[in-house]
């Protein structure tokens, strides 16, 4: 695996050995994820929806003081900040990683989807939590985080509100294959600020971020209910996954197609 490596990055093209660096990286950070416990799962997922929920806090407030979206979305970068320095885990951020690591072979796909299903909803947990006491700490919040909200549950059923989800998918997947490009927190902590300026500035239709608004609109007493945020969120849930697995994941498994070749022929060898 090593020596394939090596000779992708011979002669004039040193990039080749980034990209193998990179792809090992991954494939290692995805097959410790897949053999997580559940607890362990839980857990991380819920610290996750909880640190996000500080980026909804900051992103409200500013909004409030401000009526700009743009300032607002940067604002929400300290939420991504604290789920990099943190090690907590966002659903939509299990696309690239984890999905390298079941195509190389190094977990299987009934933990992808165990995974999948634990991270989002103890996201959604952790999210509910963390904006019951934001609204109630904090009631002069309460009409922005409603009005902010309604921009969603409100939105219709649209080839407008797909490609907004296919965005936001994209835009977060393309944040973790940054990160994951570096070892230097630096400019992981630069690409966290840009993600979350794209997903929160432009009102990217997020599965969890935006529920998070969302239930933070209903603590407030919005003029919705759960029913609304679930007829909303089943389409941005898939539109999310087209964005992160179609739109980026799958263009870096081409991308890295003798390297995953490479690691499957290991992993075969081994058993």
């Amino acid at each position: 695996m090593s020596d394939t490596r090596t000779e992708l990055g011979d002669g004039d093209a040193p990039v080749e050995d980034e990209v193998g660096e990179a792809f090992e990286r991954i494939v290692s950070e995805g097959a410790q994820r897949l053999h997580r416990s559940w607890r362990e799962v839980l857990t991380t997922g819920l610290a996750g929806g909880l640190e996000v929920g500080v980026g909804v806090l900051a992103y409200l407030a500013v909004l409030a003081e401000t009526d700009s979206h743009l300032l607002a979305g940067i604002a929400f970068g300290i939420g991504f900040i604290a789920l990099l320095l943190a090690r907590s885990e966002l659903f939509t951020e299990g696309f690239l990683v984890p999905v390298t690591a079941v195509v190389a072979k190094r977990a299987s796909l009934r933990q992808l989807l165990l995974f999948w299903g634990g991270t989002f909803a103890a996201n959604l947990v952790g999210g509910w939590i963390i904006t019951w006491l934001v609204v109630q700490a904090l009631p002069d919040l309460r009409a922005t985080a409603i009005e902010s909200a309604v921009h969603f549950v409100d939105a219709p059923l649209t080839l407008q509100s797909v490609c907004l989800g296919v965005l936001a998918g994209s835009v977060l997947t393309l944040m973790t294959r940054m990160q994951h490009g570096t070892d230097s927190d630096g400019a992981k902590i630069v690409a966290a600020v840009a993600g979350a300026f794209l997903l929160a500035g432009l009102q990217l239709f997020h599965s969890v971020l935006d529920s998070l608004l969302v239930f933070a609109a209903l603590h407030a007493g919005a003029p919705f209910g759960y029913a609304d945020w679930l007829a909303w969120l089943w389409y941005t849930v898939l539109a999310n996954m087209a964005g992160g697995l179609l739109v980026v994941t799958l263009l870096r498994l081409v991308r890295s197609k003798d390297l995953i070749v490479d690691e499957r022929a290991e992993v075969d060898a081994g058993r």
